[in-house]
This record gives structure tokens, sequence and C-alpha cells, in this order.
């Protein structure tokens, strides 16, 4: 595991605008709040081994059986559960090799790695191979989204097992696989995060879903009460609250959150000295020409108290790398401003 996730602001005395997480920094949590002190007293006793309520709610909320659902402690943990759990290879033959395309999430990698995985350098499993392919879509820092004929050629070779983290899929409107069609398929693994479509990084709650022997084997390795309780308990109020609201979420309307999105990339883009990517998604990758992504980001949070992701540790990008997320218009406007006065004073 690396140092320099996002969302460093323990680093920090004060930070009031953070735009170093890929998640929207302003969701409305009363109601959550409020209804977890009304259960606090869960923490009195042991969760469930398995979180069964949950896991039938979010199998009801895809169209799935229960047993194509494994709820895990953040997507994280089903990175590292996969990884031990395929250790011996898809058929329990031998060690298969992995494919990550960089740059992307590094504990794709650290887990591989962890559990003696070998690498490949392409996709394209070599006849009597088994593969591992990891694809986080839409991709973490680029936020580009894979398109869907890619993903049913990865589909096609019957000797990769195909894990895709759509950790982000509630803040694009591109198309991506479904669990329907990831439980049909058999060799593909589906990685889901409500952490972040709810804005709640600190409760660590996400889950897979798979066809059933899949999520079986991955299961085994998985300890008891793995998920907290007040975890659970905000997972489930969370899920039907979204359900009574017809699919609303903490979160601006995704059509105007990605307008303002766009809005914020290409004025950033249009900054001298500052080139802002195209993303199908709220956040989006830049590079700095004159200076580093880590003097901007300590400019930033000590002269504005303004939080950006040096994405430098990123394989694959360079010291020049930063990733931003989108947040409030008047945020946005902010960042814009003092990325301009930094710029200025490396010219003067």
């Amino acid at each position: 595991m690396i140092e320099g996730h996002g969302d460093d602001t323990y680093k920090y005395k004060l930070i009031k605008m953070n735009f170093s997480s890929n998640i929207y920094a302003h969701a409305d949590h009363s109601a959550l709040n409020e209804h977890l002190k009304r259960n606090l007293h869960l923490i009195e006793s042991y969760p469930e081994p398995q979180p069964y309520k949950l896991k039938n709610l979010l199998a009801e909320k895809h169209s799935i059986d229960p047993s194509c659902v494994l709820v895990t402690n953040g997507a994280t943990e089903a990175i590292y559960l996969i990884a031990q759990a395929f250790r011996n290879g898809i058929r329990k033959t031998k060690t298969p090799s992995f494919f990550v395309k960089h740059p992307t999430f590094s504990e794709y990698e650290d887990a591989m790695r962890n559990f003696c995985y070998v690498e490949s350098k392409s996709a394209e499993p070599h006849a009597g191979t088994e593969m591992l392919t990891w694809i986080c879509n839409p991709n973490n820092p680029t936020g580009e989204v894979t398109p869907q004929d890619q993903i049913n050629a990865l589909l096609a070779h019957k000797d990769t097992l195909l894990i895709i983290d759509q950790s982000y899929e509630h803040y694009t409107q591109s198309k991506l696989l479904t669990d329907e069609a990831a439980v049909q398929n058999g060799n593909v693994i589906l990685l889901h995060s409500m952490t972040k479509n709810y804005a709640i990084p600190g409760l660590r709650i996400g889950y897979i879903t798979a066809a059933p022997e899949l999520i079986r084997r991955i299961s085994q390795c998985q300890p008891p009460w793995s998920v907290n309780a007040l975890a659970i308990e905000a997972a489930i109020f969370l899920a039907r609250l979204s359900a009574d609201r017809a699919g609303s979420s903490l979160v601006p309307r995704l059509d105007n959150y990605l307008e303002e999105t766009e809005r914020l990339r290409t004025t950033l883009d249009k900054i001298d000295g500052i080139t802002a990517n195209p993303t199908q998604t709220n956040f989006f990758l830049c590079t700095i020409q004159n200076s580093t992504a880590r003097q901007l980001k300590a400019y930033l949070a000590e002269k504005h108290h303004i939080l950006i992701r040096d994405a430098s540790n990123f394989k694959g990008l360079s010291e020049k790398h930063f990733r931003v997320a989108a947040q409030t218009p008047k945020e946005n406007q902010a960042l814009v401003q003092a990325i301009q006065e930094y710029i200025k004073n490396l010219n003067t």
C-alpha cells in the first residue's frame, strides 16, 4: 500500500476545500447521523458474521440472487480477498499471471504482488495460461471509461478472470457492465463502493457481485465480522433511502455535477502552464509545466487551505501530474483563482 492517497487532510492544520478525494465533499448526512445516533446500541453486540440483511437488499436492487453478493469492508478489502482467493489459479491448478493497465489504483498491483502473482505485459493471455485482469471503470485517476466492446473482448477469453472496479459508477453517464450480465458471464467480478456512492469514506463499506461459485470462493478468505455493525446499519439505511427517492444519492444531480466538472476542467485547461485532460466522470488528471504537483499542492494547502491530489505516485505518471475532483461552483472558482495566482508567481 502506497502513501499519498487522496484525502490526506490529517497532514495539514486547516483544509477548507478538499479536491483531493474523488468524492463530493458536501453530502448532506444529517438524516444518516440521526439514524446512527438512534442505533449506537448496535456496538454493544457482534454484527452478523455476514451482513445478510444488507446482502439481500443489494441483491434485490440489482435483480440477482443473494448468493451472487458479498459485502466487504470497502472495495479495498474486496481487492485483497480476490488476490488471496485465486492465488493458486482460477481452476486451482497453477498461479496465474495478472494484468493492470497503468495509471490506475495502486492496490490492484499491491494485492497481486502480496500473493506472489507475476505481472503480464499484455492483457492477452498466452495459450494455456490463466490471467487476472484488473480494470477500474471509470478509471482512477484519469476518469476514462473503458468501452463496452473492449470489455466484451476481454470476457471472450475464458482463461481470463476479469475484475472490474466500478467504485465510481454513480459518477458517470457512460454505459457500464450490469450485475446481471456479470453473474451470467461467469468469469467477471464487479466491485462496488457504497463509500463513494454515499460519500462515507470513513465507514468502509463495499460489495462484490459475481457468479455464485466465484462469491463462494472469495468469501472463504474473508474473516467473520469483517464489516462493523454501524457500517452495516448505515449502508442499509442509505440503500433504502435511495430506493425510496427513486435512486437519488447524496451528491448533486449527476447531469448538473458533470456539467460543473467540465466547466472546471476547461477553465483550468485555459490557464497557461496547466493541462486538464478530458474525463467521463467527476474527477480528472492535470499536469503543470514549470513546477511540480508536490510544490503546487503545498502552496495551495498552506496559502489557500485547498487540498489537491499529488498524482506523481501513480505508476506511469510523473512529478507534474495532479488530480482534481469537482466540488461546488464557488469552491471550483476558488481553486482556479489560486492556481492562476501560483502560475503568476512562477512567472514573476
